[in-house]
């Protein structure tokens, strides 16, 4: 959306509040040793005096000369006087601040009295009101100093009524009763009577920004009374169009009506002269007087249902604390043109059968699908060199009912280019940094949207470094997908320069919370100084805790960390077993993080480091700063909450996050509160957030973790048949094909190798490219494949159902029908789209083949065995699809066949090489192994065998030939070990001339 030319100043994210230091509990402590000194010692001293009041009648003593003694009872006479007054004031404000109702009464005569009482009790209050008042501000991680002149909006609108200490829950509701009376008499007409004042909203003032809180506090003296000048104001229009709707939704020029008792300078009355306004500013505060007085009785009165919120101007896209940014124009262009004779992709609408919050979610998606991947090409490995037997066949279980649902899921809905860019975005940022000199910036959450990220930092920083820009304010770095300098580096990439460490990353805590007008908030968990609480039905609160801990577990853009989870998601731990950690209560979890509070300040202390942001750029980033973020579905109890808020208020210097799942009742130092609602929407009101809410349903919860207990199973472990005693397990393909003369099918696709297609009209060459790339989808999952899916492989941008269901109808005419008339394309029971048995790959043949030699008659007949095995390895001329046009099968990254491949033919090619060695043909074997090699070439099983195999035909000059060729391919890591140990043992020497030769 093309940003306004007169944009609304934009409301601040959450600006720090001053940090609880050390000088302020001794202050908290004196004031305390003030109070009982001036309440309770000054009688008892007085009293160890003696009597102000001498005895015998009053006649007689005030007509008595005046002595020394006289003097000093008349002194004392008055301290008693001060002092009943001093304890009136005293009492009068302990009443007020516990109440949370209304100002103090005023004690007669006690100006500067009451002042000092109000001073003292709201420190002791202070000392003693819940650690939700002492949550520490971001701003203390060696940054500036806030300004002190005005009152922290963040403090206020995190916890209102926590700046003057002990608000508890009776405050907050005595708080909405009053704002919901004054409502009341506002329609009808009450609060509009001779001499209404009213206050103009200022603009901002560095990185301050007027709230409703300081404006109470200013002209009500009461900052807990902003929600008296939100009920007058509520939905009444502004006048620039707009309405206010929520109390931390603000706008310069607005208008407010204020209750009667406000006081100060910058207040004006009407009806009277103000001449201090222009006549357009007095024409205004005249209208929105009088809409206050006809409009505002007419929204009231409806039925009593909220009001709808208005829509936003364009270019208006405030939300509060945490702000969406606009949308700049000329970001529009990084989404790029279609290829020719692609349709232009319309949003997609919802398709049954997918569960919706993965296809809406594409950061965990991708996070998830990746890490699925991994899992199950670990699995393979693990399978494929298990012992002989032991050995579990190359093909895992096909998921079926939920777990295909969600699988199916996971591929329509994953980004993977949003996670590269995001990654390399982040970790450029603080490459560029360190290379300035410069610390991380703290930063409260990003904005993903398309082809550009937004930073939003606690407060402003300085220049962003090239080619970052500022984006809204000084508090927002923005970064378009086409400028990110330097690609993301991969720890494990052994491309990596020997003397340059990987730069870490340096936001883990980022998680995706929800959307928001095209745009995708992550908040992150690290930099929230405090708790953050959740509330919400406990099904719809477990749905966010599950959605954060996989993501957390998954993503792309962290690199160590620890998630704890607390009164759940022990069967996620499979997603990542080095990451997660559950515990099964609260009182656990307080063992566990107390000491480690205690050993992260420490080693911040004893690096000299102020926070972890400073750990991970300076010379240990490698060493101690992983973030540990902690997920409670638990509720803890009184006392727990209490220990909880004391470990948080230091948590995120320290690097820790706590997301803690609340009831009913209000969390006791939650520093920011959010619910989610049954409608899946997300609320935090007091931070301007409203979001579309990413959730993991308990089902989608259970289905994802039976995936990857699945491949935690085909790799080794779990289950009946892992006894060594016990039959081998070889699952069967999806799909098996006649191998016989007979069996020949009607279309024919080579694929392990240049894709080639036989039996079928070549199609129009506008669209040929993308009817072929689907027919591969398909031909690679026979078990079916989902519309959505095919959309989503072939566009990853996105597709509308009209372009899918046009590419599905193209591709049915071209396949055709079979011998008998049934369309080779059709649906099964579920909606997947499914290739008739007729239409046949050469990796169907090629499992059929191992499959057969294996299981079948080739099992009990060794020669039947062997002539299988040679047709088999007769199929393989190369990688998977090889020669494919830059820019399409993208989908291949996620397909596990990638890695089935290989692990099938270095199979193929040992076993024919077993096959031969038996009858002593080394060379057969040998030209088995090496055919093998063409699509397996970094299997080091097949690299030994075909050592072993030369070594059999005596041929030295060939065998030294091979272990150089090894030694060169395996690089800078060397030669494996068992590599090595066999060329000890075949060509002594060998070994270790080779790798000196390459190092």
């Amino acid at each position: 959306m093309a940003r306004s030319s007169a944009r609304s100043a934009s409301p601040m994210p959450v600006p720090p509040r001053p940090r609880r230091t050390f000088g302020d509990v001794m202050k908290a402590l004196l004031a305390v040793v003030a109070l009982l000194a001036l309440v309770l010692g000054v009688p008892f001293g007085l009293i160890q005096v003696g009597r102000p009041v001498p005895d015998g009648p009053p006649g007689e003593w005030l007509s008595s000369a005046i002595d020394a003694e006289t003097l000093i009872r008349i002194l004392m006479l008055v301290v008693w006087i001060a002092w009943a007054q001093f304890t009136a004031c005293v009492l009068v404000e302990v009443k007020a601040a516990v109440s949370g109702v209304g100002l103090p009464a005023r004690v007669p005569g006690a100006g500067p009295s009451q002042l000092l009482a109000r001073q003292l009790v709201a420190a002791v209050l202070l000392l003693g009101a819940t650690a939700a008042s002492f949550t520490p501000g971001i701003s203390g991680f060696g940054q500036q100093a806030p300004d002190t002149h005005r009152p922290t909006v963040a403090a206020a609108q995190q916890t209102p009524g926590g700046l003057i200490g002990g608000q508890q829950q009776n405050a907050a509701d005595a708080l909405a009763r009053q704002a919901e009376q004054i409502a009341r008499q506002a329609d009808t007409g009450g609060s509009h009577q001779q001499g209404t004042k009213f206050y103009r909203i200022q603009p901002p003032e560095g990185r301050h920004h007027d709230s409703l809180w300081e404006i109470a506090q200013r002209h009500l003296d009461d900052g807990r009374r902003y929600k008296e000048i939100y009920a007058l104001n509520k939905d009444r229009v502004q006048p620039d169009g707009s309405r206010l709707s929520e109390a931390s939704l603000i706008r310069p020029g607005w208008i407010m009506e204020m209750p009667a008792d406000a006081h100060g300078g910058e207040l004006v009355e009407t009806p009277g002269t103000n001449p201090e306004l222009s006549k357009g500013q007095q024409q205004e505060i005249d209208a929105y007087a009088k809409d206050g007085q006809d409009g505002r009785g007419g929204q009231a009165g409806q039925g009593g249902h909220e009001q709808q919120r208005p829509a936003a101007r364009d270019g208006d896209t405030t939300t509060g604390h945490f702000t969406v940014p606009a949308h700049h124009e000329h970001a529009a262009g990084h989404t790029a043109t279609p290829p020719a004779g692609e349709e232009v992709a319309a949003p997609a609408s919802h398709t049954p059968g997918l569960p919706e919050a993965l296809l809406g979610a594409p950061l965990l998606a991708a996070g998830l699908l990746a890490a699925l991947g991994r899992r199950r090409r670990a699995a393979l490995w693990q399978a494929a060199t298990a012992v002989a037997g032991r050995r579990r066949g190359m093909e895992l279980p096909t998921p079926s009912g939920d777990e295909a649902d969600v699988q199916d899921a996971l591929f329509a809905g994953a980004d993977p280019g949003a996670v590269r860019f995001l990654d390399r975005a982040l970790r450029s940022l603080a490459r560029s940094l360190a290379a300035e000199g410069r610390p991380l910036p703290l930063v409260y959450a990003a904005w993903l949207g398309t082809g550009e990220l937004h930073l939003q930092l606690a407060e402003p920083a300085g220049p962003p470094p090239a080619p970052w820009t500022h984006g809204e304010d000084e508090t927002f770095w923005r970064l378009e997908g086409r400028e990110v300098p330097v690609p993301a580096v991969d720890p494990d990439s052994a491309d990596e320069p020997a003397d340059e460490e990987p730069q870490a990353a340096p936001y883990p805590g980022l998680v995706s919370l929800g959307a928001q007008d095209g745009s995708r908030l992550l908040l992150n968990l690290e930099a929230v100084p405090g708790l953050v609480s959740l509330a919400g039905a406990p099904a719809d609160r477990q749905a966010v805790l599950s959605s954060v801990a996989a993501e957390l577990a998954t993503n792309g853009w962290s690199d160590r960390m620890t998630v704890t989870l607390v009164g759940f998601g022990a069967d996620l731990v499979p997603l990542a077993p080095s990451r997660l950690r559950p515990l099964d209560d609260v009182a656990a979890l307080l063992d566990v993080m107390e000491a480690e509070t205690a050993s992260r300040r420490a080693g911040l202390g004893a690096a000299g480091a102020d926070s972890v942001l400073t750990g991970r750029t300076g010379p240990a980033h490698q060493a101690g700063w992983a973030a540990h973020l902690v997920l409670l579905a638990a509720e803890p109890d009184a006392e727990q909450a209490a220990r909880l808020a004391e470990l948080a208020h230091d948590a995120a210097r320290l690097g820790i996050g706590y997301l803690v799942g609340a009831g009913p009742d209000q969390l006791p130092g939650a520093a920011w509160e959010m619910e989610v609602t049954s409608e899946g929407r997300l609320l935090a009101p007091l931070l301007g957030l409203e979001l579309d809410a990413q959730l993991l349903p308990a089902p989608q919860h259970a289905a994802v973790a039976r995936l990857f207990a699945a491949a935690d199973a085909f790799g080794g472990g779990g289950g009946d048949d892992d006894d060594p005693a016990g039959p081998a397990v070889a699952h069967r393909p999806p799909f098996l094909v006649d191998i016989s003369e007979q069996g020949r099918p009607s279309v024919y696709a080579r694929l392990v190798g240049r894709y080639e297609l036989m039996g079928l009209d070549a199609p129009d060459d506008e669209r040929g490219p993308l009817l072929r790339e689907a027919l591969a989808l398909l031909l690679l999952h026979r078990e079916g494949v989902h519309p959505r899916v095919l959309a989503s492989a072939l566009w990853p941008r996105g597709a509308g159902d009209d372009v899918r269901e046009a590419t599905v109808a193209r591709l049915r005419d071209w396949l055709g029908t079979g011998e008998d008339g049934t369309p080779r394309l059709r649906e099964d029971a579920t909606g997947r789209l499914v290739l008739d048995a007729s239409v046949v790959s050469d990796l169907d043949v090629l499992r059929s083949l191992y499959h057969e030699a294996t299981s079948g008659r080739g099992a009990d007949d060794r020669a039947v065995r062997g002539r299988l095995l040679t047709d088999a390895l007769g199929l393989v001329r190369g990688p998977l699809l090889a020669e494919r046009p830059a820019g399409r099968y993208g989908w291949l990254a996620h397909e596990i066949v990638d890695a089935q491949l290989p692990l099938l033919v270095a199979d193929i090619g040992l076993a024919l090489a077993a096959f031969h060695l038996e009858r002593d043909r080394a060379p057969q074997a040998a030209e088995a192994l090496e055919r093998a090699l063409v699509s397996a070439g970094t299997d080091e099983r097949l690299w030994n065998e075909l050592l072993r195999a030369v070594h059999a035909t005596g041929d030295a000059p060939r065998l030294r030939a091979l272990a150089s060729a090894f030694a060169t391919r395996s690089g800078a890591r060397g030669l494996p070990p068992r590599t090595a140990a066999l060329l000890d043992e075949l060509l002594p020497g060998a070994a270790a001339s080779d790798e000196a030769g390459t190092a």
